[in-house]
């Protein structure tokens, strides 16, 4: 693949995501919102266990990581399966299969851009304010480096997962509801919403060896130095999990998605 075909998309991406540069202020405004009530949830939680240490997490660390997660959560967001939901229903995923460029590549080329602009107006700014606020409480070193390099592995696995739901519009032509559970298992089971260290013990052991975890948990796990990440044998634990489950779910999307591609029937275009 021309590397210069590629550099084009994402940067058609990135304009396109600042000519909507609203709706940026507007995810951050509503990701603020949620913070303040994250704040006073957790809060109650830890002035109600008697404790300063809950599961091995102070109240500082919980609001750290979750900070954290909910910025990364706006860069490795993608809407793959809204979208595909209304190309089949407008018509226009005919001319999308048309293209020079394999659909399942010119998709996650198209979001490359997005997740530019949300890296580097959400990410690095709430990352900067954190370190700010907590004076220093974020290692920094080789870690930054190897959390780079987990982020851009979590942000394939992510869209492999997206591209295991998106298809089966292709067999309801709408998958609101699916997409919404699809969500919500995401955000539990990856650590997004509530660090698996909360987890009872035996559900904790079996959600750390899920696709999920590898999305949020691993690549903050590393940043925050946590899960064994400050050795490297725990570090490549974190890593081998990660690509195991990268090749798993690029192979099963690829399986899924050229069998279900047979089936497609559009009501436009």
């Amino acid at each position: 693949m021309n590397p210069k075909r590629l550099f084009a998309i994402t940067r058609a991406g990135i304009m396109e995501s600042l000519h909507f540069r609203l709706g940026i202020f507007v995810t951050l405004f509503a990701n603020l919102i949620y913070l303040v009530l994250v704040y006073y949830l957790w809060k109650a939680i830890y002035d109600s266990s008697g404790t300063d240490v809950v599961n091995g997490m102070t109240f500082s660390d919980t609001m750290i990581y979750l900070i954290l997660a909910t910025a990364l959560f706006n860069f490795l967001e993608m809407f793959v399966v809204w979208d595909m939901s209304r190309s089949i229903q407008s018509g226009k995923i005919v001319l999308d299969l048309l293209k020079p460029m394999r659909f399942r590549k010119y998709t996650f080329w198209s979001y490359t851009g997005n997740h530019v602009v949300q890296f580097v107006l959400t990410f690095i700014p709430t990352f900067i304010v954190v370190m700010i606020v907590t004076k220093g409480a974020i290692p920094v070193g080789i870690n930054i480096v190897w959390f780079l390099i987990a982020t851009l592995l979590a942000l394939i696995i992510n869209y492999n997962i997206e591209m295991m739901v998106a298809p089966i519009c292709l067999f309801t032509e709408s998958t609101w509801g699916i997409n919404i559970v699809k969500e919500t298992i995401v955000l539990l089971l990856s650590g997004a919403s509530i660090p698996l260290a909360f987890f009872p013990e035996k559900a904790r052991m079996i959600v750390q060896y899920l696709p999920f975890r590898a999305v949020y948990d691993i690549p903050l796990s590393i940043l925050l130095g946590k899960s064994g990440s400050d050795t490297w044998q725990g570090l490549l634990q974190l890593f081998g999990l990660q690509l195991i489950w990268l090749v798993v779910l690029t192979v099963a999307g690829n399986i899924f998605w050229n069998c279900a591609v047979k089936k497609v029937t559009v009501n436009g275009g």
